[in-house]
């Protein structure tokens, strides 16, 4: 049987340790962003199992609008279903109204009226990058951000880069945001041999592209190299696909012909991916975090990566780079991988090792720490944790 949304009238007990968590992710086609809630909500949900000292006395729930999904997907954070509006306006106009104590809001947004609220900035990708989104969400988020910034009682953020570039558009000054990186764990779980490509044929040796055809993710510098590829028998296989709503609708060259799209794939497909490539390109130019290298390093998979934004600051030592402006140096880059079997081993073996420094478990403790902050009235200082 379907829930039915709650009533406003018994919503309005203010409990000191209860927090609701912002289910409006939960409506959409999860992205990296939606990725990183479903996550450190997962840990939580752990913590709160265990018996996690920073779990003591709290209450966790998530509200979302009605319609959306039928039930929790977490065993001890149960789900309010609330009235059903569009995003921003049931984001902005209905939540605030069923929000008890504080509320979580990782995934960029949340709504304005409250100010007991953590929020989660992953990036600024529409200042730095805006010919990639649409006229629509870069208006919104330029609205929304700052003004989140100066509300809310705690701003987090995914990388150092992020933090920083956050600083520097005078959203929130960078010593006053907490840096909670995303995590690795999740991979763990994913399972190659479930995936339906295993027989699907993919052409080898082939370098995996993951991500959208937006303009920050730089895909055409690897297309641009199609060609010489094609001479030494490589091919490319891209994974991913952009969000209509969100990014600003591209036009692009027919696609090389040594190339396959295979669309949006699942996790394990993911996982088949990575086992099978002979490298990940990420040539962005512009993340937030890039969450995409941190999987691939985690199964083994080698990486080349572009030196720009928050990436060397995720892969370390364990990923190759290229400028995100030179076509010359990916080239060089891949050759290198296919020419050189002990390069190749060496950053499979770094790849899993480093992706150690990345944990959602520790993300988790440290939101708990921030909300316990709160809920005593500290700011709950900043800073970068990790492993």
């Amino acid at each position: 049987m379907k829930q039915k949304p709650n009533d406003p009238t018994r919503e309005r007990e203010l409990t000191s340790r209860h927090w609701s968590v912002n289910g409006r992710f939960l409506t959409r086609i999860a992205t990296g962003v939606d990725r990183y809630a479903r996550e450190i909500l997962g840990e939580m949900d752990a913590l709160i199992c265990q018996g996690h000292p920073l779990t003591a006395g709290l209450t966790l729930d998530i509200l979302c609008p009605a319609g959306s999904v039928e039930a929790s997907p977490f065993v001890n954070i149960p789900l309010r279903l609330l009235p059903s509006a569009p995003g921003h306006f049931w984001e902005q106009c209905i939540l605030p109204n069923y929000v008890r104590g504080g509320l979580l809001s990782l995934c960029n947004t949340g709504p304005l009226a409250l100010k007991r609220q953590i929020v989660c900035i992953h990036d600024l990708n529409s200042r730095i990058t805006p010919e990639s989104y649409s006229l629509t969400f870069r208006v919104v988020y330029r609205v929304l951000v700052p003004a989140l910034g100066n509300r809310a009682a705690q701003i987090v953020t995914v990388s150092r880069f992020s933090q920083q570039t956050i600083g520097r558009f005078d959203i929130k000054p960078a010593d006053e945001i907490t840096v909670i990186h995303d995590g690795y764990e999740h991979v763990l779980g994913w399972n190659p041999a479930r995936s339906p490509l295993t027989s699907a044929g993919l052409p080898r040796p082939f370098v995996l592209l993951v991500g959208s055809n937006a303009p920050h993710k730089n895909v055409a510098i690897i297309y641009s190299i199609a060609a010489e590829l094609a001479a030494r028998g490589i091919y490319l296989v891209v994974a991913g696909g952009g969000d209509a709503s969100v990014y600003a609708p591209q036009h692009t060259n027919p696609p090389p012909p040594n190339l396959m799209h295979l669309g949006r794939v699942n996790d394990d497909d993911l996982a088949y991916l990575y086992q099978q490539a002979l490298c990940l390109v990420f040539p962005s130019k512009t993340e937030g975090f890039g969450l995409p290298v941190l999987e691939a390093m985690a199964l083994g998979c080698p990486v080349i990566s572009s030196d720009a934004a928050s990436l060397p600051e995720v892969c370390g030592e364990a990923a190759l780079y290229a400028s995100p402006d030179d076509a010359g140096a990916w080239l060089a880059a891949i050759g290198r991988l296919a020419a050189e079997p002990m390069l190749r081993k060496n950053l499979a073996s770094a790849g899993p090792k480093r992706s150690k420094a990345f944990s959602w478990r520790q993300g988790a403790e440290k939101y708990l720490e921030l909300m316990f902050a709160v809920d005593h009235g500290n700011r709950g200082g900043s800073g970068t944790y990790e492993n």
